[in-house]
This record gives C-alpha cells, structure tokens and sequence, in this order.
C-alpha cells in the first residue's frame, strides 16, 4: 500500500534486505515454536525464515516427543531444527516444556502434554531434571539460552490450577538442572503472558526465581503497543527490586491477518496490513523499551494446540494466523502450502535490516513544531505521538516516530514538522512498510541557525517511520 503523503517526497532507493547469515549482532527474533507438537514443516520455512534476517529464532523442547521411553531421549527431531537454523545464521534459544505421560497420567489426554506440570511426585520431579540435564548437555555449543516452561501464569499451560509459588520452586528445581550440566548457560523464567500481571511475578520471585535467573522473559499481545512503555518499566523495576542484574526480553508478540483466527487477540478485525503495522509498531518498541532480543510470533500461521485432547481431533483445530508466511491446512490441521509471505513478512525483513548489528536507544535533540500545511489545507498534525532516537557506531541515527491511533479501527496519513538541531547527516525519509527511501526536496528543510534546521511537512503515518541521519539505512 503506497501512503498518498509519500508523493511529496522523492524516492531514491530501497532498504537492501540483509540474509541472517550476514548479521554478526541483532536484537531482532522469531517465533519457531510447536514444532514439539509437529504442526509445520520446518524444511519449507529455513530458508525463507533466513531471508528475513532474524538473529533469534525461539523454539519448544518437546519432552513429550523426546522421551518415548524411560531414560531413553531421542534428539533427532530438534537436532535438524537447531543445525539448520544455525545453518542460515540463526540462533535458537529453546523453551523446556511441556509435559510427558511417561510420568504424569494426566498428560496422556492432553495433546502435546501442554501444560501438564512435572511437579507433585519424586519421580516426576526426577525425570524432569534427568530430561533438562540431557537436554542443555545435548546442546552446549550450540543452544545457551534456556526458558523455563510457557505461560505458566495461564492456566492453558498450566493446567492443574494457576499457582505462582509452585512455578517459582519449579524453575529453582530447573535452573539448578541446568547449571549442574552448563555453567555459562542462560537461564530465562518467566515466559508470562502479560508483564502487567506482577503480582503474580512477585511471588514467582520471592519463591527463589529471583536468585536464579540471568533473564526474563514476557509476551504481550496487544494492538496498544504504547502499554509497553508503562510495562516495561514496571517489570524491570520489579526484577531488580530482587537482582539488578536480571535482563528482559520479550518473548512472544504479534497479532494475526485475518479476523477469524483463535489464540491471542482473536475475534479483532485483522487484515494482512493492520497485522504488519502492528509488527512494526509492537517491535521499535520494544526496541525502544531496551529488551535484551524481541521476538514476534510467529513464522508460520499454524493451529494453536493449546488446549487439544487426545483423540479428539476438532479439540485442536484452532488456527491461528499469526505467521508472517500463510499456511492452508489439511485435516490434521498440518499447515500446508507453499507458506507464503505476507506484508508482515516484508515489513520484518525491512525493520531487521534497518536494526541490524549495533543499535542504540538514544534521545535527540529533536522537537516536534506545528507548522501550517497545505497538503493537511490547515496545519501539521498536533497530537500525541510516539517517538525515539537511535544511533548506530558508524555515527548514523534515526528518529523513529509514529501516530499511534486504534490500530483496528483508525488508519492515519498527517504531515509533522521538526527542529532538529545539530545532528549531523544526511536526511532521509524510510518507511519499514514498503522498504522505500526519500530524499527530503530542498523546499521542506530550512535552515534556521547555524546547527539547526527546520523539516517541515514531512509524513506521519500509524506506523513508525523513520527521520535518518547518515549512513543508517544501509
């Protein structure tokens, strides 16, 4: 879709997508996950996943599908996830769930074992310890970043009754697996399903998580992206209440392109283009909010499986279209197809590229004026508006800045105005949306002091755009 206030710029490029092989550093992930529950075909997804250039790629441990038999771990499947992925430059960093019916009766019913805790017999706790230590020795060298468990403050994933304290114990009893078998791991609690809910992180911390943890991590499925800027804080703040040394990052995020999916924000009037502005949106800020890595959800769309009984096929074929590739399905609820790209899909390849290595938050010395606008027959738009700097070690930076309306209901074009002063570059215009450049005409930018210039009547849209300085765009 090409905004009409674009026109009055001139384009004189595109963002050159960047393959991950190619990126040493980057804060930018993806979802992989279910394959424990065998929903997609990896081998279809590898190589255009890799086009993308997400650095780290999040994937689920599957104890239900490794150990078919006491003591006995078959890693073949996830061994071709993890070489593969590293293959094409990506990282995984894998999530210990769920659970196994060798162990719990309970999970024989529940398809994947989701959310069939490890918890309440010796043997249980046992077998889960013995399957963490096979696993992190399995993968040292290869895999570092060790989650503990999903959404274990939803009672979808655990099943048996939400309870804070017992997760708390149960990611002790896990970080102590895992270090018994890795020194330099690192361990990630958490996996919550909103980082509002501190309470109940609270008492996950005070159980003993807060003195085993290197990170933690959350998902926040939202259109609202301006609520992580309330969140994120709070959270941090929270964790470093218990160890100042506690990372964040966000684990899960993403909305879907199409209204009739389940899961996560179902039921809202998504299309394929609100799906990739809210990528957009939701990932600056994150970016902005300092996470460690973020990861949008997913690759693929696929069927959620969350809540699918044994035996009773229809329990799980709940499809989610969360994936910047669009999957059909067969009846099994197998994605199928040639997963296909959608606009989110080129809107992450383009933000990827433009965050790629070394980015920085930073503040600029850069207001935002009023002007008159003839393109608006009035004056520039006045309103609430998000914004941040970044800057890059090249000494490029980029002022990222987005009008953030009801993403489901209000789409917005306006015209903005600037005083930038003293930072020194280039100016262009780059919209992550279409991957286009613009040169900035002479008769938008006036110079009003020996550092300072005014940038009158360029575009603001409901997505970020970016005002860059320098070399940042390449």
């Amino acid at each position: 879709m090409e905004f009409y206030q674009m026109e009055q710029l001139r384009e004189i490029g595109r963002v050159t997508p960047k393959a991950s092989v190619e990126i040493k550093k980057s804060k930018m992930g993806i979802g992989f996950e279910k394959l424990d529950r065998n929903v997609f075909d990896p081998e279809k997804a590898y190589d255009k996943l890799a086009k993308v250039g997400v650095k780290w790629v999040r994937i689920q441990s599957g104890w239900q599908r490794t150990e078919r038999e006491k003591g006995i771990y078959d890693f073949a499947w996830i061994d071709t996830v993890v070489d593969n992925l590293l293959a094409r430059g990506m990282q995984p960093w894998i999530c210990l769930c769920y659970g196994n019916e060798l162990y719990n009766e309970e999970a024989k019913e529940i398809f994947g074992a989701v959310g069939i805790a490890p918890i309440f017999t010796e043997e249980q706790k046992e077998g889960w310890a013995n399957y963490v230590k096979a696993t992190v020795s399995h993968f040292k060298g290869r895999v570092n970043y060790w989650e503990i468990w999903n959404e274990a403050d939803g009672g979808h994933c655990w099943k048996h009754g939400v309870n804070a304290t017992e997760y708390g114990q149960f990611a002790v009893a896990t970080a102590n697996a895992i270090r018994a078998v890795s020194d330099d791991a690192v361990v990630i609690g958490g996996a919550v399903c909103s980082p509002a809910r501190t309470f109940w992180i609270d008492e996950a911390l005070a159980a003993g998580m807060g003195d085993v943890i290197d990170a933690f991590s959350f998902h926040e499925y939202t259109a609202d992206e301006s609520k992580l800027f309330e969140h994120i804080p709070a959270l941090r703040a929270l964790l470093h209440s218990y160890n100042p040394n506690i990372k964040v990052i966000q684990g899960e995020s993403g909305s879907q392109s199409r209204s009739d999916g389940n899961g996560a924000l179902r039921g809202g009037a998504w299309t394929p283009l609100r799906q990739a502005k809210q990528c957009l949106r939701h990932g600056v800020a994150d970016l902005i909010t300092g996470v460690e890595f973020t990861s949008y959800f997913s690759c693929m769309d696929m069927i959620e499986a969350l809540n699918g009984k044994v035996g009773d096929k229809n329990s799980y074929l709940d499809y989610g279209y969360f994936g910047i590739l669009g999957a059909d399905f067969d009846e099994n609820g197998f994605a199928s197809g040639e997963y296909s790209p959608k606009p989110s899909y080129y809107a992450y390849q383009n933000l990827c590229s433009l965050f790629a290595e070394e980015v920085t938050p930073c503040d600029l010395p850069i207001l935002r004026t009023v002007q008159p606008s003839k393109r608006m027959l009035g004056s520039d738009y006045g309103g609430p508006y998000i914004a941040s700097g970044f800057k890059k070690p090249n000494g490029s930076f980029a002022y990222a800045y987005w009008n953030s309306t009801p993403l489901l209901t209000t789409d917005f074009e306006g015209t903005i105005s600037f005083k930038v002063t003293n930072v020194p570059g280039k100016m262009r215009v780059v919209d992550p949306l279409t991957g286009k450049i613009f040169e900035i005409p002479e008769e938008m930018l006036e110079k009003t002091g020996t550092h300072t210039w005014l940038v009158k009547n360029i575009p603001i849209t409901d997505y970020p755009l970016l005002l860059t300085f320098g070399d940042f765009a390449n």
